[in-house]
């Protein structure tokens, strides 16, 4: 199951396929006793899928086998022992994938000839996906760290390693002598390549960036380049070789401490633009300014959703089930200001108080 979604493989997956590319989402949970039902509940949905392929006339024979093939592999990769809270199977005509979320996603079934990404979409940003980067001088490691958890990434061409030949760490750290190991050219050079790979890499997939070390290895990274400057340094050693969890103990408070610090700044950006009347609060308030490409800043709260029915001129609410309903208005609401360049946080529930769990800072 894919969990990482990336600019790269999210061109991939919007790009248009022959018809019918089958989009199969459902909630799933993560614990007891709730988790008991998705077995079933995945069976059922995917079911569903298959019927809508054996009813439409368009789908040619051939193609409706190929497909349901697909389903059928993608539904024997699901692991649901892993699940988190969302599950996203996406076949088409010699191709399916398979997504988990930590977001939950509304049950459906969709056949277009593109596949439905706006859940995948959402779950990223409302995950704070950041890189962490640990150096040392004969190791720098990637990580991709997400809620609570941090995993090996290699992406880029990390993790990077360097021959040990005439050197030993082990030694120049019980005599005191890590300083002048990063002085030394090799070393330097290593850690050249190493800025090179990283810039190339924050091109292509920006994220925030926490990079650990000792204090020696991060001052001398940052001497010889320029894609950490930006970066958050946390100054802990040993974490190059480090397991995930490990890694993820010693940058949790920073982590933790950078995401209230976010959260602070959009409150303000918030009332600042409520005196300016640039502000916009509510899912239908928020929906017409995100259609018009006004939202420069969105402020979702992380838990709110909402079922509402578009009645040609404004959202109201609605039951799940009632006819034409869209229970993911707030997921194609973040993807709408994301195709307008807006910028997206998901904030702690409780945050935005009065404004119904969704605001906006507005360009004009």
């Amino acid at each position: 199951m894919e969990h990482a979604l990336s600019p790269v493989n999210l061109a991939e997956l919007r790009r248009p396929r022959p018809y019918p590319a089958v989009s199969v989402l459902t909630p799933t949970h993560r614990r007891e006793p709730e988790n008991t039902q998705d077995p079933v509940r995945l069976r059922n949905v995917v079911a569903e899928a298959k019927k809508q392929l054996e009813s439409d006339p368009s789908v040619t024979r051939e193609r409706r086998t190929d497909v349901i093939e697909q389903l059928d592999r993608a539904l024997a990769e699901v692991d649901l022992a892993h699940a988190e809270d969302g599950l996203v199977i996406f076949a088409a005509p010699g191709e399916h994938q398979v997504w988990s979320l930590g977001r939950t996603v509304p049950e459906r079934v969709v056949l277009s000839d593109t596949f439905l990404t706006r859940n995948l979409v959402s779950a990223r940003a409302a995950e704070r996906p950041f890189w962490v980067l640990s150096v040392s001088a004969d190791r720098i490691t990637l990580w991709s760290g997400g809620p609570e958890r941090v995993t090996e990434d290699h992406s880029g061409g990390f993790p990077m390693t360097r021959d040990r030949e005439n050197f030993d760490a082990e030694r120049q750290e019980q005599i005191g002598d890590i300083p002048s190991t990063f002085r030394d050219e090799g070393t330097r050079r290593f850690l050249r390549d190493a800025d090179t790979a990283l810039t190339a890499l924050l091109r292509d997939a920006p994220r925030p960036l926490f990079v650990t070390g000792e204090q020696a290895a991060l001052s001398a990274l940052d001497e010889v380049g320029s894609a950490i400057r930006d970066a958050v340094h946390v100054p802990h050693g040993g974490l190059a070789n480090g397991t995930p969890d490990a890694v993820w103990q010693a940058i949790r408070p920073t982590v933790e401490a950078a995401a209230r610090k976010a959260t602070d700044t959009v409150a303000r950006e918030l009332d600042s633009a409520r005196g300016r009347k640039e502000f916009a609060a509510g899912v239908d308030e928020v929906w017409q300014s995100a259609r018009e490409g006004r939202v420069r800043l969105l402020a979702v709260e992380e838990n709110y959703r909402i079922t509402v029915r578009d009645d040609g001129d404004h959202l109201i609410p609605a039951e799940s089930g009632d006819l034409d309903a869209r229970e993911d208005i707030v997921d194609e609401i973040v993807e709408q200001c994301l195709e307008t360049g807006a910028d997206v946080r998901f904030v702690p529930d409780g945050t935005l108080g009065d404004e119904d769990g969704i605001a906006g800072v507005l360009r004009y």
